[in-house]
């Protein structure tokens, strides 16, 4: 079985080690199954995860009720995985899930399936502060924090869940500033209904995240471009209460920032 480092929330597993001779990768026709089996393990074995996946597709193609099926099954979620194939190992860990939903070792496929959403979401570039995440379209990190939380719903005790809880937190603070930044879209577009939503959808949905915050900024100033005087005061003396050094505040004072408008203080 082989098993991606757990460590701490930054440890991610990247390898290099793509490179095998494309003729030599096809198994023979009349090999046997623990002979394939033994040599996806050697080439798992030896960071050569290319030939591991024809091997172990092979296996899974020529022996589906074989001895190593689940096994095979299994790695090669971790092989796709290697190979930064990150939809193929989704794509196998949901056939695991599916096929064998009360395996002792579910948890891992679930695991490895967050994990390669995170890893589609995130691009390494990220991890070198490079690109602000928030900013690209998060349909892979939607689903790792879906399948993060699956994960740690169901397997609670599993040897995983603390790893998912951590990339939990961090996807949540990803997901709260990219509703952020689309609420800043339609500020500046004067779509200001539309901005206090968002607001309203990270209060409600990520409350734990520092982007509550800003979200609370959001609703005063869409209220000030609605035109709703009390409504901004209400959202304003929130806002004081849980961010008194919010950047838009001066003391009491709300500076609004798209919104043609004065600024707005709760004396007035």
């Amino acid at each position: 079985m082989r098993f991606p480092s757990l460590g701490t929330f930054g440890a991610l597993l990247l390898s290099g080690a793509l490179l095998a001779g494309c003729a030599s990768n096809e198994p023979a026709p009349d090999i046997q199954e623990q002979d394939l089996y033994q040599q996806a393990q050697e080439s798992l074995d030896a960071g050569r995860y290319s030939t591991a996946v024809t091997r172990l597709e092979a296996l899974d193609t020529r022996f589906p009720f074989g001895r190593y099926a689940e096994q095979a099954q299994l790695e090669l979620i971790y092989a796709y995985y290697q190979t930064e194939d990150w939809e193929q190992a989704r794509a196998a860990a949901s056939r695991f899930i599916r096929l064998h939903p009360d395996h002792e070792q579910v948890d891992y496929a679930y695991y490895m399936r967050g994990l390669a959403a995170y890893q589609a979401g995130r691009f390494s570039l990220e991890g070198l502060e490079l690109i602000d995440i928030s900013k690209r379209d998060l349909g892979a990190t939607r689903d790792a924090n879906v399948d993060f939380g699956e994960l740690v719903r169901r397997f609670p005790e599993s040897p995983y869940a603390a790893d998912a809880r951590q990339r939990i937190v961090y996807l949540r603070n990803v997901l709260s500033r990219h509703e952020l930044q689309v609420a800043d879209f339609y500020l500046r577009k004067g779509a200001y209904l539309a901005a206090i939503n968002r607001g309203k959808w990270v209060l409600e949905h990520y409350p734990q995240t520092p982007a509550t915050r800003d979200a609370l900024a959001v609703m005063v100033e869409g209220y000030m471009g609605l035109n709703m005087p009390e409504r901004a005061r209400d959202a304003l003396q929130t806002l004081i209460d849980n961010d008194p050094d919010n950047a838009r505040l001066d003391g009491n004072t709300f500076e609004p920032e798209h919104v043609d408008a004065k600024p707005l203080t709760l004396n007035d």
